[in-house]
């Protein structure tokens, strides 16, 4: 079987075959998210499909490509879609697309959401900037064997949501006028919506938004010593707030909504970095 090091190889062989172009950031957009994916320039763009031991995309509002080319005049990779632990897929190949990022030269990593609001003051179409997170999983992508290459076993999460980021996209928005909101994010199994009764418990723990990926992710980045600013886009209230049923419907209608101010902000961060 080969190792998780000769498949990064094999998969950054096949990006290098179609640009050589080295990122400085990495990007995972989220449901309804991944249009700014479109607007980079110099635009390489390969579906997940193409590329060796990347999983297909299977969500609605996820593209499925990996995008390399510029940004506000930066190096950008940008994956527009992940998987998701739901969809059935080990904890690992969640994290693939981002340690392929990291083989191609990317050391900074903006990952964004769709995520239900658990704090009662939130409404939706707020943005959300994570200081940190709750892994509600019950799993690791870092369980089992450790690739050594990529950073050690154990290793610290106090500065996983980098706080020089995040003082960065506090400024942005100030300058752009866009008001931000702060807090942690708690990440579920799904793909279930939460019970009421599990978003009583989310916000005694402290969580402020609730949304079903980005931890693995920003687990993965810290083990390989990434900077990462996080960002969540309220799409919905969390259960039980609202006399309402939730759906996937709204997570879509409001990202579309937001998308303009939330591009702004990403183009505001990525000049400013």
């Amino acid at each position: 079987m080969a190792s998780l090091q000769d498949k990064l190889q094999e998969t950054v062989a096949a990006i290098r075959a179609v640009s050589a172009l080295q990122p400085e950031v990495v990007l995972t957009l989220g449901s309804g998210l991944g249009e700014i994916g479109d607007e980079v320039e110099q635009r390489q763009a390969i579906p997940f499909s193409d590329l060796p031991h990347f999983l297909r995309s299977n969500v609605q509002g996820h593209a499925g490509n990996l995008v390399l080319g510029m940004l506000e005049g930066k190096k950008v990779c940008v994956l527009q879609g992940r998987y998701h632990f739901y969809e059935g897929h080990p904890m690992d190949e969640l994290v693939y697309p981002l340690r392929t990022a990291f083989m191609l030269g990317a050391r900074t990593f903006i990952v964004t959401n769709a995520a239900g609001g658990a704090n009662p003051s939130f409404n939706p179409g707020d943005l959300m900037l994570i200081t940190d997170h709750i892994n509600f999983l019950g799993t690791h992508p870092l369980r089992g064997e450790n690739p050594d290459r990529l950073g050690s076993r154990f290793y610290d999460m106090c500065t996983a949501y980098h706080p020089d980021l995040v003082a960065l996209a506090l400024q942005v928005g100030k300058k752009q006028g866009i008001a931000l909101r702060e807090g942690v994010y708690c990440a579920t199994l799904g793909p279930s919506y939460e019970t009421p009764a599990e978003i009583r418990m989310i916000q005694k723990w402290g969580a402020d938004a609730v949304g079903m990926s980005t931890v693995p992710e920003v687990l993965a980045a810290a083990h390989m010593g990434m900077k990462t600013l996080g960002i969540s886009c309220i799409t919905n209230m969390a259960a039980g707030i609202l006399p309402q049923p939730l759906s996937h419907a709204e997570v879509i209608e409001t990202s579309q909504r937001v998308k303009g101010t939330f591009k702004q902000l990403i183009r505001g961060v990525l000049r400013a970095l």
